[in-house]
């Protein structure tokens, strides 16, 4: 079981990589546009240098841009070329027929590839033989969608290992902190969080309740 931080944020990454509990980090086109505007292949160093700084090695993804399969071929080569000194670096690519090419492409390549926007079974089974090193499924939009979520993951996961196959399965689209706990019940490999889930995780009014009991009733007893 692994926790992957969502985001892009330079504060927010920074916090859980004190914390020790990080596995990876995904950032997307969105979660970038979120951040101060700028060279986001400066933004993407940045992150970098923070993994080095805390002595991290951890898969990174960063997702092509573009919808035109030769196009993110090019970006994701450019992606090697500005990043590849980070040897966890994973180029994310959208499920579609076309960008399975890419996918097989940039594995020809010894690129490492994370497959996303998974939605549904076939998908994930498709990613998978496709090439894709990680599975990325989308548990708040499939709910979205009226399908059981919970469903898919376990379906995934346990043909994925029947058949041995290496891919990694990431859930993905969190919405809320239950989805954590049911995407790993499912039997996610990874689970990747936006920050504002981590205090919640270890947060809970009974430990509260008993640290300020076990404070109280010390502090009473060497008086």
């Amino acid at each position: 079981m692994k926790i992957f931080i969502d985001s892009a944020n330079l504060t927010e990454i920074e916090e859980a990589l004190k914390r020790g509990f990080p596995a990876g980090i995904t950032t997307n086109p969105s979660i970038l546009a979120k951040e101060p505007k700028t060279d986001f292949r400066l933004h993407i160093k940045k992150i970098i240098a923070l993994l080095e700084h805390y002595d991290y090695k951890i898969p990174l993804s960063v997702e092509v841009f573009s919808s035109e399969p030769s196009e993110m071929v090019r970006q994701a080569s450019h992606f090697v070329e500005e990043f590849g000194y980070y040897d966890e670096l994973n180029v994310k690519v959208p499920i579609g027929w076309n960008e399975l090419g890419v996918i097989h492409e940039l594995k020809n390549r010894g690129i490492k590839v994370n497959c996303t926007c998974c939605m549904s079974f076939n998908q994930a089974v498709m990613a998978a033989r496709g090439g894709a090193d990680f599975v990325s499924i989308f548990y708040g939009r499939i709910r979205d969608t009226g399908y059981d979520a919970f469903s898919v993951v376990q379906k995934v996961h346990q043909v994925f290992k029947e058949w041995s196959v290496p891919s990694q399965i990431i859930v993905g689209s969190i919405r809320h902190i239950h989805d954590i706990n049911d995407a790993l019940s499912a039997g996610a490999d990874i689970v990747t969080v936006p920050p504002q889930f981590f205090r919640q995780m270890v947060s809970h009014p009974k430990t509260e309740e008993a640290v300020g009991q076990f404070l109280h009733d010390f502090k009473n007893w060497m008086t």
